[in-house]
């Protein structure tokens, strides 16, 4: 079986998930999609970038990676529409994600939880991890590294939950002058107006490399998911497996990776899980390790070429 992997560009998770399944399976990835037996996109727009005479003479599998009811119109049901006669199989990693894409299509649905990489993320020294960063020594450190605008109208990607992200954030800071926010990814804006207009201290780095990434996990005292729709988050994982305290909202694999403790109702309740805690979050995400869990992917490919 031979796998060809497109990824939409982005310089963000989807890009990274291309590159790692490359890196680790070399022996049946290939660069050419003429030269695949299963094309495997990981985005809905990908699928324009492959000519047409491949999706027609090769098995393809499509990423959803979460659906937001409240966004799928019928314009965008009809260009899922148009998209899955294309297809041969789903992929999605979650349950949930599962559940709604089975009201639009009749096409079989893969659920495979995302992998992470244990070679970059590692639990390290918080101390050491602030003085890198150049963040303060003595504050309580909150991280979120998702995206949370909408494209460039700086209107908020609710599915994301920056709203509720704020809400939290300036509801402790009326009971703890020593919080600051610690933001990563791109489109921050409306976090980050939220948090001006407030005068909460943050810190932002815009895209930053996985090593400063994960840098960046190891000085927080807590990463905050507060989406109310989500794949993943990635973060989910990264956080558990750094040793990072993490709370979330019942989304994506929250349930399949955390501790129950740790999966909470943002911005209603709050949440410090203990160091017991964090230890099972990261012996419980060494089962989504990619070494682990690549044959969760393969036997998952090997279905969609049948």
């Amino acid at each position: 079986m031979k796998v060809y992997v497109l990824a939409p560009n982005e310089d963000w998770i989807c890009d990274r998930i291309a590159a790692e399944w490359n890196q680790h399976n070399p022996e049946i990835c290939v660069d050419n999609p003429a030269d695949a037996d299963v094309i495997w996109l990981l985005a809905g727009w990908c699928w324009n970038h492959v000519p047409q005479e491949l999706l027609d003479s090769k098995k393809v599998m499509l990423t959803v990676h979460h659906i937001v009811p409240e966004k799928f119109d019928d314009a965008k049901l009809t260009e899922f529409n148009l998209r899955d006669q294309f297809v041969d199989a789903y992929h999605v990693p979650n349950v949930y994600t599962a559940s709604l894409l089975g009201r639009i299509t009749k096409k079989p649905i893969l659920v495979a939880c995302y992998w992470y990489d244990p070679t970059i993320w590692f639990p390290g020294g918080r101390e050491t991890a602030r003085d890198e960063l150049g963040l303060p020594a003595d504050r309580f450190i909150i991280g979120s590294f998702q995206r949370d605008t909408e494209g460039a109208t700086g209107n908020p990607k609710l599915e994301k939950g920056p709203d509720l992200f704020c809400d939290l954030i300036e509801n402790l800071c009326k009971r703890n002058n020593n919080i600051h926010v610690l933001l990563g990814g791109w489109r921050r804006e409306y976090v980050i107006g939220r948090l001006t207009a407030a005068g909460i201290e943050h810190t932002f780095f815009e895209r930053s490399p996985v090593e400063k990434l994960r840098s960046m996990y190891q000085a927080c005292n807590l990463y905050v998911v507060a989406s109310r729709f989500e794949g993943g988050p990635q973060a989910i994982l990264e956080a558990a497996a750094t040793k990072t305290p993490i709370i979330s909202r019942n989304v994506g694999i929250a349930r399949d990776a955390l501790h129950p403790y740790c999966i909470i109702d943002v911005p209603n309740q709050f949440y410090i899980p203990n160091q017991d805690i964090v230890e099972d979050n990261f012996l419980q995400v060494k089962r989504f390790d990619i070494n682990a869990h690549k044959a969760a992917y393969i036997s998952m490919l090997e279905r969609v070429l049948g």
